[in-house]
């Protein structure tokens, strides 16, 4: 009887050890399952389109400078998508705090679209420093009204950002405490994520305003990661009566956020 408890003990550490091994070597591919690039858009008339990074694994971004009028040192938001978007999907969704009178940038990852190189949260985190820095030197932004705004695995990219460069506010959409807990939903520990995005790390650090916002049916990112981050932060969470896909830009919130951390101002939105 011993013998054959060993060899089924033995048995099943070789199969789960197997499995955890196709996990680790897998996991990028179901992280980051970027669309079919759209080699042949061009961007909208009114947008510049730039690389970032190193020559061969550059990264597409689009700047969007605000529509109002002409801004001397406009305010920026730094967006970050979710996984399985594309910055071509997103510029439409800005119109409205362009006419407040900010700039926005849509900073592609890694591997996504017609950008090269893979993704992984080493290779985001160096793009979303070059997008920055571009930014800073050549977008002629406002560099005291950087604001970083990550939607879902966004919210990682966002995170990870302001612990290496300065922002002066963060919002976080339906984002996660890290990628660690999703593990279990696989069978496998948190150890074997190898881009965990601690956004709870970031989130102590972060000495900027910040606004949570999470869709209060979320299938895919539980809402409890929102509230956590929130209680993290030392702000309320604002819920949302939608899921994980199907929310809205709460543009009003957002804008009131903005207005009390001093990055846009009531002045911005006259016509």
């Amino acid at each position: 009887m011993t013998i054959v408890v060993v060899k089924y003990v033995g048995a099943l550490f070789i199969f789960v050890a197997a499995y955890w091994t196709v996990l680790f070597l897998m996991q990028r591919r179901v992280m980051f399952p970027a669309p079919a690039p759209l080699a042949a858009l061009a961007p909208p008339r009114d947008v510049l389109r730039v690389w970032v990074g190193s020559a061969g694994d550059s990264t597409e971004a689009w700047f969007l400078p605000p529509t109002t009028r002409a801004v001397s040192s406009p305010p920026l938001i730094i967006f970050a998508h979710g996984n399985g978007e594309l910055i071509d999907h997103w510029p439409d969704e800005f119109d409205e705090p362009r006419q407040w009178g900010a700039a926005v940038l849509l900073v592609e990852y890694p591997g996504y679209g017609r950008s090269g190189g893979k993704p992984s949260e080493a290779t985001i985190g160096a793009t979303f420093r070059a997008a920055y820095d571009w930014a800073i030197e050549h977008g002629g932004v406002d560099p005291d009204r950087i604001v970083g705004y990550g939607r879902s695995l966004g919210g990682g990219a966002v995170a990870g950002l302001s612990g290496q460069r300065r922002l002066a506010a963060m919002i976080l959409e339906s984002s996660f405490t890290s990628t660690r807990p999703f593990a279990r939903r696989f069978g496998a520990p948190g150890f074997l994520v190898r881009d965990p995005f601690d956004n709870i790390a970031a989130v102590e650090a972060f000495g900027g305003s910040l606004l949570v916002i999470h869709g209060a049916y979320d299938e895919i990112i539980p809402t409890e990661h929102g509230r956590t981050l929130a209680r993290v932060g030392g702000v309320a969470m604002h819920e949302l009566p939608c899921g994980h896909n199907d929310c809205a830009r709460p543009w009003t919130l957002i804008k009131q956020f903005l207005v009390d951390a001093k990055i846009v101002t009531p002045i911005a939105d006259e016509n």
